[in-house]
């Protein structure tokens, strides 16, 4: 049985800033040893923890959660493993976080997921599962001493009615249990700065962990963004516009997003989730430029 990882609450609480790492699964057998690749180029970085997504619909559960066992019994990193609603009964449910308590994995992710026909479309419930995060912060709250963590949106969720609503579903989630949020992807300090100042104005002083997308490849950026809900502002966009071929535009992503992160260090910030694309060049790069340890 693999020894208990630290909580990622603890680390938080103590002051210590928090540097994470996300990657993707891999579709295929290829990709996995490109992951693997990159996991081992990090871990001299020492982060607080990184983790593996689901695949769009919950579609790589099986390699996610094999994945996330992986980390915890080969590596010395700390896993966050993910978990969503999509197409999950309660019993499924509770059976991936057996898999990843039997692994050692303590610190959990809960998130609803994009419904299946991708973002955008119509939320579909599960027969006998749960249809929203908070209700799955609680079901893994109630399964044991798991630290759980949620998603936080700076520019407000899609289906929110504005970011105060926004701001007060956050709050439900973190009295449901959840010890830590992570946002989605942002390109301005204002956006997270104003997401902590509504949730703090409600009396919850849950940490919000900023989420760091560094643009590497600009077009893929904007789809990201857009099917999250966010926006890549006009201002960003043109620094790139003298970006004459890939490494001119890695080297501008790389420069935009060190100036982001230490904006928002400056400014309070617990830390820095970085979603890398299961590529470690410019996460390394940004976190060089940062001068900090994790």
């Amino acid at each position: 049985m693999p020894g208990r990882a630290p909580a990622i609450r603890d680390l938080l609480a103590s002051g210590r800033r928090s540097f994470s790492f996300e990657f993707f699964p891999p579709k295929d057998d290829e990709g996995e040893t490109r992951l693997w690749q990159t996991l081992r180029e990090l871990e001299p970085l020492h982060p607080a923890f990184v983790s593996v997504t689901y695949g769009a619909g919950g579609t790589t559960r099986d390699r996610t959660v094999r994945i996330t066992e992986r980390i915890a019994t080969e590596t010395t990193l700390t896993p966050m493993g993910h978990l969503t609603c999509v197409g999950h009964t309660r019993e499924e449910l509770r059976g991936v976080v057996g898999h990843y308590a039997d692994a050692g994995v303590r610190n959990v992710l809960a998130l609803r997921g994009d419904p299946l026909g991708g973002p955008g479309q119509p939320w579909t419930p599960t027969r006998g599962g749960v249809d929203h995060a908070v209700e799955l912060v609680d079901l893994v709250c109630g399964l044991g001493s798991f630290c759980v963590g949620v998603a936080a949106f700076p520019e407000g969720h899609p289906e929110a009615a504005d970011l105060d609503a926004d701001a007060r579903a956050l709050v439900a989630k973190a009295e449901a249990g959840a010890d830590f949020a992570i946002t989605q992807l942002f390109f301005r300090s204002s956006d997270y700065f104003g997401l902590v100042e509504r949730v703090r104005s409600l009396g919850c002083e849950v940490p919000i962990i900023p989420g760091i997308m560094p643009i590497t490849n600009l077009a893929q950026i904007q789809r990201f963004a857009q099917l999250s809900g966010a926006a890549v502002p006009d201002e960003v966009v043109r620094r790139f516009d003298d970006a004459a071929d890939a490494a001119a535009v890695r080297r501008m992503g790389v420069d935009v997003a060190t100036e982001l992160c230490d904006d928002l260090l400056a400014g309070g910030a617990p830390g820095l989730h970085f979603y890398t694309l299961n590529r470690s060049r410019a996460t390394r790069e940004i976190y060089a430029g940062l001068h900090v340890t994790a």
